[in-house]
C-alpha cells in the first residue's frame, strides 16, 4: 500500500532531517531502530524544548502523521520547530518544509519558524514551487536509501555525539 506520496514506507519529518545528517541513521530509523531516547544530546534538546516557550501548547500531532513542537496563528497558521542549535540548519529547514508540504497536500496553507532559543535565532520557512520540487527529489532519494541495503559506515565529527554511534559500528 502506498502512502500519500506514493511511497511504500511513510516518510516522516525526522527521516527528512536524517537524510541531511546521516544516511545510515536514516536507514536504521526507517526500520524502527530508534535509539534517541537515552542519548545525552537528545535529552538536552528535549530540556531546551520544555523550558522554552512555556506558554505554548507543545507537541502537536497533525493528521496522525506529523508532530510539530507548537503552533501559533497570526494572519495564518505558523508551525514552530524548536531546536537545540543551528548546527544542522539545513536538516531543520527541510524537516519543517516537509511538514508544510504535507499540510499543503491536504489544502492547509501554513508557514513555519525554526527557533533556536539558546542562540536567540529564528528562521522563517515558506513552501514555494521551487523548494517543493527540491523536496520531492529528496523524498525520492530517501525512498531509494530505505529500499537499498544498509549504507556504508562514514565516520564524521557528528558520529561522536550520535545516538546511533555504538549500534552503527556493530552492524
Amino acid at each position: 500500500m502506498n502512502n500519500l506520496f506514493g511511497h511504500s514506507k511513510q516518510i516522516t519529518g525526522v527521516m527528512v532531517s536524517y537524510y541531511f545528517i546521516c544516511k545510515r541513521k536514516l536507514w536504521l530509523y526507517a526500520r524502527n531502530i530508534q535509539l534517541e531516547n537515552e542519548n545525552e544530546e537528545v535529552l538536552i534538546g528535549r530540556q531546551i524544548h520544555e523550558e522554552s516557550y512555556r506558554r505554548e501548547k507543545k507537541n502537536i500531532t497533525i493528521l496522525d502523521a506529523i508532530n510539530v513542537d507548537f503552533l501559533h496563528k497570526k494572519n495564518k497558521l505558523i508551525l514552530n520547530e524548536v531546536k537545540k542549535s543551528s548546527i544542522n540548519e539545513e536538516a531543520d529547514y527541510y524537516q519543517l518544509l516537509y511538514y508544510l508540504y504535507f499540510l499543503d497536500r491536504y489544502g492547509v496553507k501554513a508557514e513555519g519558524e525554526i527557533r533556536y532559543p539558546k542562540e536567540n535565532k529564528k528562521k522563517n520557512v515558506t513552501l514555494t514551487e521551487e523548494n517543493k520540487k527540491e523536496l520531492l527529489l529528496i523524498l525520492n532519494k530517501i525512498e531509494k536509501i530505505i529500499e537499498k541495503p544498509l549504507p556504508k559506515k562514514i565516520k564524521t565529527s557528528k558520529c561522536t555525539k550520535c545516538a546511533y554511534k555504538d549500534f552503527c559500528y556493530v552492524v
